[in-house]
């Protein structure tokens, strides 16, 4: 599952017009990485949630942007499991 996430988030990325060359797991989302915006970010987390099906609180928004690829795509990870484990 997380190589599936990791797979849509940078395609996601690519489509929002981010240079995806070099972007490894260590990559941060926001400045010194990616460099998304709040306004970026929130594009990225909508596009997750419409995807799999989550909902991010409005306080995670700083929190999305200081974690890494890696960082972010196994938490989406691990939210889409437990949803699936609590669906059961």
């Amino acid at each position: 599952m997380r190589d599936e996430v990791r797979t849509f988030v940078i395609d996601q990325l690519q489509d929002m017009n981010y240079d995806v060359d070099g972007i490894d797991d260590d990559t941060t989302l926001g400045p010194s990485g990616v460099d998304l915006e709040s306004l970026a970010l929130s594009d990225l987390s909508v596009r997750v949630e419409d995807r799999y099906g989550l909902r991010f609180a409005d306080d995670e928004s700083e929190k999305l942007a200081l974690m890494t690829v890696g960082e972010f795509t196994t938490m989406v990870a691990e939210r889409v499991a437990g949803a699936t484990t609590d669906n059961r």
